[in-house]
């Protein structure tokens, strides 16, 4: 080495870039020693840690639920009778749209009531033609009923006239007179009587005949006003919410048919909101009415809303048709806001305790061996197994009555478990990541 030394002192420029791959090469290989030495891995694993908190510790129960404004309008499909058919919906509003008072939101198909609407002109027009015919037939009976009482009374005078100038004629021609005269009297009793019987009749057939007419004006009157109906305006401005089709367990849309009285949309008043959550059968001794609670919403998980119970119900109800008894419960939102809209999902923590002055840390830091909890305390040497007294719990963290202090710093998992090597399977291949 010395003599190669010597021989590149005599040559400094040569000696000098000689002299810095040697030891460029001589690092390279020290480094590419250690990597392979270690797998091509950081060789320490870090664990993750929580420090224990000192404070206010809150019991809660967390519950997802659905928005729902406090007070709302429900446009419903109209009633109309069965002979038009049943009620299916060709237009309606989008969901979500926004509404002024006297915009049209549905409309149901009126074919069946349009048909309906020209058979019954139709029918009204035939009817209207037939009275008159019936009022021309009736005038010309009357007519003719009239001439014959004319002629039984002309009848009745002649033979009047004819017994009066009998006296000097046989009693036989005497006596056929008299018959005469009281055969005319007769016909001319029975043709005024048959003139009054065809009047009440006639009048009874215009009756039935007017009270036909007047009913198809009714049906006529009726289909018109069912044909109204089927265009549904909104009563005032708001927030087109479209409801659920029970049958087809999505929102009503074009198609769907539905009976008379159906909600198909909601106008809530977005002024006052609140939420609807049900309640384990286990939980809800725990929930008063009052209660503090924080709403988040799922789409808007930054935002965060404040609370209180508003309404608990005094009956269960199976959830999701399961034989687990729910509570229905209501939660009325402190401040209306743009983004909490109805139909929105939400987590809904209910505060049912306060408890004051107390440590805590995480759930995942403790760990059980029989009836004893333990957790691993970070110290300037690594890790210490440290028994510790567990108290209440929520739903991230429980309260340590003894073990701990304030300040300390904990394992969120067990650092004496060494990580298995996930491994992936390519081209049915096991690869270790």
């Amino acid at each position: 080495m010395k003599n190669i030394m010597f021989r590149l002192s005599r040559f400094p420029s040569a000696g000098y870039a000689v002299c810095k791959a040697i030891y460029s090469s001589f690092f390279i290989f020290l480094f590419s020693l250690l990597f392979f030495s270690c797998g091509g891995k950081k060789a320490d694993i870090v664990i993750p840690e929580a420090v224990v908190s000192h404070g206010t510790f809150l019991v809660d129960i967390y519950e997802e639920g659905e928005v729902e404004a406090l007070r709302s309008i429900h446009i419903t499909a109209p009633e109309i009778p069965w002979r038009f058919g049943g009620l299916k919906i060709s237009q309606i509003v989008p969901d979500g749209s926004d509404v002024r008072a006297g915009d049209t939101v549905v409309i149901f198909d009126p074919s069946e009531v349009q048909k309906a609407i020209l058979d019954h002109e139709d029918r009204l027009v035939v009817s209207l033609a037939e009275l008159e015919k019936l009022k021309a037939q009736q005038t010309q009976e009357m007519e003719s009923l009239k001439a014959d009482y004319e002629i039984a009374q002309i009848a009745q005078e002649i033979s009047r006239i004819e017994l009066e100038g009998a006296a000097y004629e046989s009693e036989i021609r005497r006596k056929e007179i008299e018959l005469n005269l009281e055969k005319a009297d007769i016909s001319l009793t029975q043709a005024k009587e048959q003139i009054e019987n065809r009047q009440k009749v006639h009048a009874e057939d215009l009756k039935q005949k007017k009270l036909s007419i007047e009913q198809d004006r009714d049906r006529l009157r009726e289909a018109y006003e069912t044909l109204d109906r089927l265009h549904v305006v909104s009563p005032q401005p708001g927030l087109a919410i479209i409801n659920r089709n029970r049958s087809t367990d999505t929102k009503f849309q074009v198609g769907d048919q539905c009976w008379g009285g159906t909600q198909l949309i909601d106008l809530p008043d977005l002024s006052k909101m609140k939420v609807k959550i049900n309640i384990n059968e286990v939980d809800i001794s725990k929930v008063r009415k009052d209660m503090d609670a924080e709403i988040r919403p799922d789409a808007y998980s930054d935002s965060v809303f404040t609370g209180h119970v508003l309404t608990i119900a005094n009956l269960a109800v199976n959830k999701d048709y399961t034989t687990i008894k729910v509570f229905p419960v209501e939660v009325l939102v402190d401040r209306a806001d743009a983004n909490l809209l109805p139909g929105l999902t939400v987590s809904c923590r209910i505060i049912v305790d306060r408890i004051d002055d107390v440590d805590y840390i995480p759930i995942e830091a403790v760990h059980t061996e029989g009836d004893k909890s333990y957790v691993f305390r970070s110290t300037s040497t690594g890790y210490e197994r440290t028994e510790v007294e567990t108290g209440t719990t929520n739903t991230d963290y429980v309260i340590i009555t003894s073990g701990l202090r304030k300040g300390d710093r904990v394992a969120l998992t067990d650092p004496t478990v060494k990580p298995e090597k996930s491994k992936k399977k390519q081209g049915g291949t096991e690869q270790a990541d």
